[in-house]
């Protein structure tokens, strides 16, 4: 077992810290200018593009009026970078996240660094190459944000008891601040949790009750602050949407839910390569049984039981989203390392084995993967002369690097990191946007509704749902009337527009509608959607 004693947290440890965050920033915002808007970033988007029309405010607005389930935090960000522009781009909106990302990036590399450079690098390259981190980090993410403020919190506390670190009390209350301002009460509660954890594990007893108590005390501030908010911004039944929406509608199941298990069960996938492995090293410590004490181990113990904590914790409300477990990804990347930092045991040789093979194997992985893309989406998926070309290059580069004991296994490990991003942002990001793509059908909407201005309807798409979408591509302050039923379009009087799904349209008894010649198709969202035109009725 490896005993060596963590080195103080250099300048030059410092210095390669920040180069690796800022190397990882520019990895992930490489060609995100003006990309699509689909899924769940659409309604953040709409968020900026109305803050950008109408000024700042305390929470979100859609449709003009405020929205709810999140405070205005992320989207005075986006609308602060669309500022010079005068647009909200994909760009404006996905950097907090990318922000967040290299924090992250930044934060892991620190607390493994000063044990062994190489834990550290293959720490960073296994948080790179886990799934939901590759996809949240190009998108909209609260999640991923929090995930950073968590983290930070967490290196506070270990930095000054392992690194000699100052005590910086005034910046863990705001951190956690500033968690509570991007995901609300739950973005407090997590980072004090995983701090909480690490005096627990370290029996730290004072600190524990004093910063828990503190931290509780904070939260109550925050919660009155929040909802004097919500009053002062839309009055008493607003403030009770804020206190159902982001209390108890995650708590009692109203906005979805699943098994308690959901999140140690469906990591598996969502959080590969880094967790299946985490779990397989802890498994490893286990049944080494009981070793001197070494601080590499202490760590990896300590980002277990944060990581636990994080799990277990957002396991008891009933609405569970695969995003919403990020802050524990840092801590399994750090685990899932680990058996590069230690030098006995045959089950850490069998698992430094299995990673360098998946490492070096990933390029070539990669391309079948890709030809199996193709084809089934042969109209989006064209030309994969370039990826195959960087591909090539990279599996050459692994199996180089294999052969090379210096090179090893950090370069296969490099070659992973650099294949699967190239593959994501040259071609899984822009066959997504291709699929799922909104902007084209709103647009040709909107630009036949300024031929002859009418009222629009949106039937079926949901205000909150398919609407949003809609509503990004279509950019304006224009309120749709909504439909849900052919009931509800029965008192409709033209002239007015209407946009409904192909499906929808199909089954319409109403002879007015039925008898419609669509002025416009297109796919939208995956799905054959229609643009009508009712005219107005002449007199008998």
């Amino acid at each position: 077992m490896n005993k060596a004693q963590p080195s103080p947290l250099t300048a030059t440890l410092r210095h390669q810290s920040l180069g690796l965050g800022l190397l990882a920033l520019l990895l992930f915002v490489v060609g995100n200018w003006h990309q699509a808007i689909i899924g769940f970033d659409s309604r953040f988007v709409v968020f900026a593009q109305e803050m950008l029309r109408h000024g700042p405010s305390f929470f979100p607005t859609t449709y003009g009026q405020p929205y709810a389930d999140y405070l205005a935090t992320s989207t005075l960000l986006t609308w602060a970078l669309s500022l010079p522009f005068g647009q909200v781009t994909s760009f404006t909106a996905w950097l907090p996240t990318s922000i967040a990302s290299a924090v992250i990036v930044t934060l892991v590399y620190r607390l493994t660094a000063p044990y062994s450079t190489r834990w550290g690098l293959l720490s960073v390259a296994m948080l790179l190459l886990s799934s939901t981190f590759i996809t949240e980090t190009r998108a909209v993410s609260l999640d991923q944000m929090l995930a950073a403020v968590a983290l930070a919190v967490f290196y506070l506390g270990y930095a000054h008891d392992h690194f000699g670190a100052a005590r910086r009390v005034h910046w863990l209350f705001l951190l956690l601040i500033i968690g509570f301002a991007i995901r609300g009460p739950i973005g407090l509660v997590i980072p004090v949790g995983v701090l909480c954890s690490y005096y627990l594990l370290n029996r730290q007893w004072r600190q524990l009750f004093s910063f828990g108590l503190l931290a509780l005390a904070l939260l109550a501030a925050c919660i009155g602050v929040l909802l004097l908010l919500a009053k002062l911004s839309g009055g008493e039944v607003f403030m009770q949407d804020v206190i159902r929406m982001q209390f108890m509608g995650r708590m009692d199941g109203s906005e979805g839910s699943s098994g308690v298990l959901y999140y140690f069960t469906s990591s598996l996938g969502n959080y590969a390569l880094a967790y299946p492995l985490a779990l397989l090293v802890l498994l490893a410590v286990l049944v080494g049984g009981r070793r001197a004490p070494d601080p590499a181990l202490q760590l990896v113990l300590y980002c277990a039981a944060a990581g636990l904590l994080v799990m277990v914790g957002l396991s008891v409300p009933q609405a569970k989203k695969a995003r919403y477990i990020l802050p524990m990804l840092p801590m399994a990347a750090i685990i899932a390392a680990y058996p590069f930092q230690v030098s006995q045991g045959r089950l850490f040789a069998g698992l430094r084995v299995l990673m360098l093979g998946i490492w070096t194997l990933s390029p070539i992985l990669l391309a079948i993967g890709l030809m199996a893309a193709r084809r089934r989406y042969p109209q989006q998926v064209e030309s994969l002369e370039l990826i195959f070309t960087v591909l090539a290059g990279l599996q050459l580069l692994a199996l180089l690097s294999l052969l090379k004991p210096r090179w090893r296994p950090l370069g296969p490990a490099l070659a992973a990191v650099l294949a699967i991003w190239s593959t994501y942002i040259v071609v899984v990001e822009p066959l997504e946007r291709a699929v799922y793509d909104t902007r084209a059908f709103s647009l040709a909407v909107k630009a036949r509704i300024q031929q002859e201005p009418a009222p629009l309807v949106l039937h079926g798409l949901g205000k909150d749902a398919k609407a949003i979408k809609f509503m990004v591509g279509y950019g304006c302050d224009k309120v749709p009337l909504f439909t849900q039923t052919s009931r509800d379009l029965a008192p409709l009087q033209g002239p007015a527009w209407l946009v409904m799904s192909a499906r929808d349209f199909d089954g319409l008894e109403d002879p007015r509608l039925r008898g419609l010649t669509p002025a416009l198709s297109g796919t939208f969202d995956k799905d054959a959607y229609v643009l009508l035109r009712l005219e107005k009725a002449t007199p008998p």
